[in-house]
């Protein structure tokens, strides 16, 4: 007996697992900030290249692109409070992490900053949605730590996506960055994100 209630238990829990996490809907009026570096910005194609560009095309709804190039997770953190204030959005697309991982800065550090940002705009009425970014390693491979945060404060998360993009050599603009190929990828990836969590159609 005991057997079939663990074998329950295993196969409910995998079914949760995979799940995917809501948001509220977004109304057609609706603001979503696009909020990150580099890679944010669109560096490595022309701005209506960049993924909140082509996003807000596919979505029907205002993407505002927040990237900051060079941009580390402490900084983030301290910017956050006034794109919040300013746009007011229903939601936050969160993509920052990478230029921590490149200056070797602590990365428990930088999970804690893109924890406090998930708060924060939870507390300003914003729902948000993580973008992993790829660890520095010989494999380009999402780093755990965003797998991590999506579970502990049950967030919608695209983990594979960037980093597929930047080991794909025809998508890219150079070692780090998406070209405009690899930013319509990344923005349909974030699209069907947005839909499995029910904030779109």
């Amino acid at each position: 007996m005991s057997l079939v209630l663990l074998s329950l238990a295993v196969l409910w829990t995998a079914a949760a697992c995979s799940r995917p996490v809501g948001l509220p809907r977004l109304e057609k009026d609706d603001v979503v900030v696009a909020f990150g570096d580099s890679i944010t910005y669109g560096v490595g194609a022309a701005p209506q290249e960049s993924y909140p560009a082509v996003l807000e095309r596919l979505i029907g709804r205002r993407v505002v692109n927040a990237g900051v190039s060079g941009e580390v997770t402490a900084a983030g953190l301290a910017r956050l409070p006034e794109v919040l204030q300013r746009e007011k959005p229903a939601l936050v697309i969160l993509c920052l992490g990478g230029n921590d991982f490149l200056r070797r800065l602590d990365r428990k550090q930088a999970a804690l900053n893109l924890r406090a940002m998930v708060r924060l705009a939870r507390e300003k009425g914003a729902s948000v949605a993580l973008l992993a970014v790829p660890a520095l390693g010989l494999s380009v491979a999402p780093d755990p730590l965003y797998r991590d945060l999506a579970s502990d404060l049950i967030t919608p998360l695209e983990e594979k996506t960037l980093s597929d993009i930047l080991a794909d050599r025809s998508l890219k603009a150079d070692l780090i960055h998406p070209n405009a190929a690899g930013y319509r990828r990344l923005a349909e990836a974030v699209r069907d994100l947005l839909k499995k969590s029910g904030a779109i159609e």
